[in-house]
C-alpha cells in the first residue's frame, strides 16, 4: 500500500529547504544556482534524504553539500518550525549532477533540432528546382 503522507512530506520538505536555502548566508551555497532535485523520505517520517545539484558542475554541488551538514541541525530545526512537526526527521544530503545532465540534453535536442531546421530549406529549394525543370 502506497504511504501517501510520506509523499507529501517529501514534498513538503524539498519545497521547505529551498526557501531554507535562500535565505541561509553560507557563501558555498550561493556559489552558483544550487537546487533541491528530490527529496526521498521514509514511511515511518523520521529519515530524509535530499538530493542537491547544480548548473556549475558536481563539485560546486558537493561544496553546497558540505555547507548543508554544517547547518543540518539548524536546518533540521527550521523544518520542525515551519512545518509543525513533533520530530523531524534526521536530513542526509546527497550531490547529484542531474541538472547539469539535463541541461546537457537539452543542449543536445535544442543543436538537433536547429540542423533539422537549417537543412530543410536547402532541401525544399532542390525539389522546387526538380520541378521547374
Amino acid at each position: 500500500m502506497a504511504n501517501y503522507r510520506a509523499d507529501r512530506m517529501s514534498e513538503d520538505i524539498q519545497r521547505e529547504i529551498a526557501a531554507i536555502l535562500r535565505e541561509m548566508k553560507d557563501p558555498r551555497l550561493h556559489n552558483g544556482i544550487i537546487s533541491v532535485v528530490r527529496c526521498e523520505t521514509a514511511h515511518d517520517l523520521s529519515y530524509s534524504k535530499v538530493y542537491i545539484s547544480s548548473m556549475n558542475g558536481l563539485s560546486v554541488a558537493k561544496e553546497a553539500v558540505k555547507a548543508l551538514k554544517n547547518a543540518q541541525g539548524f536546518i533540521r530545526h527550521e523544518l520542525g518550525v515551519r512545518l509543525k512537526l513533533r520530530y523531524a526527521p534526521a536530513l542526509a544530503f546527497e550531490a547529484t549532477d542531474s541538472i547539469e545532465y539535463s541541461a546537457n540534453i537539452s543542449r543536445m535536442l535544442s543543436q538537433i533540432q536547429y540542423t533539422e531546421t537549417t537543412d530543410e530549406p536547402a532541401e525544399e529549394k532542390e525539389d522546387a528546382d526538380d520541378e521547374e525543370e
